[in-house]
């Protein structure tokens, strides 16, 4: 994965010697003060940011001028979409956000893992919490900044029974400032969290959100979304696709983080001192993009898949499009190539979709994954 000249340096001399979660926080304050100084925004988003036409996508109704987003855990609490936008970002989906504020797993909690371009992170849905999100998205100016998603979990200290009534509170709080909405049950990182993507147990949990954000938002129907992890086995990747069509879900993100460890480049002792939370990034790639192909094989076009995990380069984004992907995300790249990142994604893209035999993007989504099919 190239990087341009300046962040290579950058990452080298500043960024790679500091504590990742505060390299992350020097990076994102500066991007979000290039976007309050209305001279340097337009420059930003001119060099970072310059248009491709073709590349024109529609998701469960949303027109985005591409399909490349952030995924959640960049911008937590909703505090930095303009900026990120002006990088390029069709859409940004913030969050992980939940009921009630919390300060997240004790630090240190995020880790690099150079050689494997990844990183391992047990967070814990670190966030202001929905009331305090939605205040702050409620002076956000409509028709400012990228499409946003929100992207809402369960609060740590609330038991299992009652995690869908977490789910509504969130739900209730952040609808209305949602162009869409993610239920997020595939953190490794919030103890059951996972056992929710259980189907008899995730049915409930979706019915109720899909109510509670129709009360929250008379006269418009947000998109509603579920995260999967790539842990799950094929029947229980199934088992979520058949929940997902029968309630008529607007989509499913595949997939979030992993907790497995298998194939990595680096020191194993290296792994073992970073300890347990989930890994993002390159090793993430091909299970990932299994994980979208099975899906898209189950549902077919009736719901929009996006894909995210182990995206780096615009070859990455072009196979999870043909695997089934309207969407496609990432972060862990973001990472190690910097802010011109989903400008050279965005070209190389464009140049795919010309060399294919494909008029649109439209018409090459899944078309790998069709060809397969017996």
């Amino acid at each position: 994965m190239s990087r341009h000249p300046g962040y290579r340096l950058l990452f080298a001399v500043l960024l790679r010697r500091l504590d990742p979660e505060r390299a992350h926080g020097l990076a994102f304050g500066l991007i979000r003060a290039a976007a309050r100084v209305p001279g340097l925004r337009g420059a930003v988003r001119a060099a970072f940011a310059p248009p491709h036409p073709t590349l024109r996508v529609t998701a469960f109704g949303l027109d985005l001028p591409g399909p490349f987003g952030l995924a959640a855990g960049f911008d937590k609490n909703a505090v930095g979409a303009r900026g990120l936008g002006l990088l390029g970002f069709d859409f940004v989906e913030i969050g992980t956000v939940t009921a009630r504020p919390q300060p997240g797993n004790p630090r240190r909690r995020l880790f690099r893992l150079p050689r494997d371009r990844a990183l391992v992170n047990r967070m814990g849905f670190n966030n202001d919490g929905s009331a305090a999100v939605a205040a702050r998205l409620a002076r956000r100016r409509p028709g400012r900044g990228p499409v946003l998603g929100v992207n809402i979990g369960k609060t740590k200290v609330v038991p299992e029974e009652e995690a869908v009534a977490d789910y509504v509170t969130s739900t209730e709080r952040l609808a209305g400032h949602a162009d869409y909405l993610v239920v997020n049950v595939s953190s490794p990182n919030t103890p059951g969290l996972r056992a929710l993507q259980a189907a008899d147990r995730l049915r409930p949990l979706l019915v109720a959100v899909r109510e509670a954000a129709d009360r929250a938002t008379p006269g418009r129907r947000v998109p509603l979304l579920v995260k999967i992890a790539p842990d799950l086995d094929d029947a229980e990747i199934d088992a979520v696709a058949d929940l997902a069509v029968d309630l008529g879900l607007d989509g499913i993100i595949a997939t979030n983080t992993t907790v497995a460890r298998d194939g990595l480049a680096s020191p194993p002792e290296r792994v073992a001192a970073v300890g347990a939370g989930g890994l993002s990034g390159a090793p993430l790639r091909e299970r990932s993009l299994a994980v979208l192909r099975r899906l898209y094989a189950r549902v077919g076009d009736r719901i929009t898949l996006v894909g995210v995990g182990g995206v780096e380069t615009a070859e990455d984004a072009w196979r999870r499009i043909l695997a089934g992907a309207t969407l496609v995300q990432g972060y862990t790249g973001f990472v190690y190539a910097g802010p011109g990142w989903p400008r050279a994604l965005h070209r190389g893209l464009a140049a795919r979709l010309a060399a294919s035999p494909h008029a649109t993007l439209a018409d090459a989504v899944g078309a790998d994954t069709r060809r397969a099919l017996p």
